[in-house]
């Protein structure tokens, strides 16, 4: 299926290069979010967040009481960016072409220059504490995924819509790991025949 016209999921969306002029608060997220997702959270350190944003350490504790805050705000970011591309197609076509189509944006994102998987998920690795306020997140975007999936799958009229939207949560998460550790073509094509033998079970 053609994703042509279709907002693309980037992997380094938003972490474009700082820009100077932009608020501290919104430098320091930028800085963070390209820091975390091609570095990891664990070793990147706010001395060099601090550098890397242009702004002081009492700026950066203006805004942000903590590192594990800012992780937090890089996350939301994220969140915010995959449902701009996910809820659109959700609203925009019929359910089981809207499946399809989120899934091929997943597949599409995963073999973009840079990809390093979910950036919920390798957070996720790096915050064993499922109490964590990080890991909170990480269970609200995922809550969020599984329940559009589920919906478009009662209004396709599938018999058992929790199950299958369980297993197409498993199929997002797969195609983010092999996105970055497989073959992108192969995965690609396995990935899109998984989600249409679940999604057709209706």
């Amino acid at each position: 299926m053609s994703t042509a016209g279709q907002k693309p999921i980037h992997a380094n969306h938003p972490q474009t290069a700082v820009v100077a002029d932009l608020p501290p608060r919104e430098r320091l997220v930028r800085a963070a979010s390209r820091l975390f997702y091609y570095e990891g959270v664990r070793a990147i350190g706010v001395e060099r967040l601090i550098a890397e944003a242009g702004v002081t350490k009492a700026t950066f504790y203006r805004h942000f009481a903590s590192k594990d805050d800012l992780v937090v705000a890089y996350l939301l970011t994220k969140d915010t960016y995959y449902k701009s591309v996910a809820e659109p197609l959700a609203a925009g076509y019929p359910p089981g072409e809207a499946i399809d189509r989120i899934f091929e944006a997943i597949a599409e994102h995963a073999r973009e220059r840079g990809f390093r998987g979910s950036p919920f998920l390798n957070a996720a690795a790096e915050y064993p504490d499922a109490d964590h306020p990080v890991r909170a997140l990480v269970a609200t975007h995922r809550d969020w995924i599984r329940g559009l999936f589920q919906d478009l799958l009662t209004r396709l009229g599938h018999a058992d819509p929790e199950s299958a939207a369980g297993a197409l949560l498993m199929l997002y998460d797969g195609a983010m790991a092999a996105g970055y550790l497989d073959d992108s073509t192969a995965a690609h094509r396995t990935l899109l025949n998984a989600v249409r033998l679940i999604r057709s079970d209706g």
